[in-house]
């Protein structure tokens, strides 16, 4: 694939839309990098880190070895990613600690509006498709659910695991990475380990992930070059399922004391807006709802006109 400069700043600017989306807990780069239209390619190009491609650095040098792995694309993606995690992640926790509402409404809208773009892309709808959107709907909406475990393990095996099981969920629309290592138990070790600098469970998490993503990517991979409806189905449904989660009125069951020593919300219930405890800025949340879904409207028509 040819692509120009601007191609890539283009995509570098998508990498720093997944980004600020993973800096939220509850929302996952995976949907963004769905909904901008670079998913595939990403599953592709993650994928093409095999055996193959060292033999490619080996027989034929740097170069070739670096247009077999789509090295252009890989690098102006995570560079975006990069950047936005760093310049964008003090504001949008500064915006959910001081605007959760307003923030997750956007979201909301958001997320929404990308089921209906993912679903469009189903080409033959049957009752096993309506099944497995149904599926993966239950499933992720248990998944939001669920209590996240009070004890923490910080074995290195168990760091090692918990590394591989949130890369996979971090590439999955829908499903957010942080959201699982919170359920692990394994959110609050991580953030210690990076904090004091624990560089054996850091690499341990690191190889877990780097093993996950690798593995999990080639599994994606076949699925959509073999069964591309079938996941279709699975992965609208992980994305209807996970709207729980980032439900912008919740009410506090629990709280946990993050990596600051401040208390933050740890278990929430999703409530409506009207039975919220505060003011539930239901004007400016609905329109910040609307303007989530109108933006993905928007990139879905230019992306057709293109």
């Amino acid at each position: 694939m040819n692509r120009t400069n601007k191609d890539y700043v283009v995509i570098m600017l998508k990498g720093m839309a997944m980004g600020a989306a993973d800096v939220v807990p509850g929302v996952s780069g995976g949907t963004i990098a769905f909904i901008s239209g670079i998913y595939e390619e990403l599953l592709s190009s993650i994928s093409n880190v095999n055996l193959s491609l060292f033999k490619t650095l080996k027989k034929d040098g740097i170069k070739a070895a670096w247009k077999q792995l789509n090295g252009n694309f890989l690098a102006s993606l995570f560079i975006g990613i990069f950047i936005s995690i760093v310049s964008l992640a003090k504001v949008i926790s500064w915006l959910l600690e001081s605007h959760p509402i307003l923030l997750w409404s956007f979201f909301f809208g958001l997320v929404l509006a990308s089921v209906i773009y993912i679903a469009k892309q189903i080409t033959r709808w049957n009752y096993i498709v309506v099944l497995l959107l149904l599926f993966g709907a239950v499933l992720a909406y248990y998944i939001t659910t669920l209590n996240p475990i009070v004890s923490e393990n910080s074995s290195t095996l168990f760091m090692f695991f918990a590394g591989a099981i949130a890369i996979c969920a971090m590439i999955l629309p829908g499903i957010s990475g942080s959201f699982i290592l919170v359920l692990l138990g394994a959110y609050k070790p991580v953030l210690t380990a990076i904090n004091n600098r624990d560089f054996t469970t850091i690499a341990a998490v690191g190889l877990g992930a780097i093993l996950g993503l690798l593995s999990f990517s080639r599994i994606l991979k076949y699925l959509f070059t073999n069964y591309k409806n079938y996941t279709l189905a699975v992965l609208t449904g992980f994305i209807i399922g996970s709207l729980n989660k980032i439900w912008p009125w919740k009410k506090v069951l629990t709280f946990r004391t993050n990596s600051h020593g401040e208390q933050v919300p740890f278990n929430e219930l999703s409530v409506s807006p009207f039975a919220y405890e505060g003011d539930p800025k239901l004007i400016y949340a609905s329109l910040l709802i609307v303007a989530g879904f109108a933006l993905i409207l928007v990139l879905e028509k230019l992306a057709v006109k293109k």
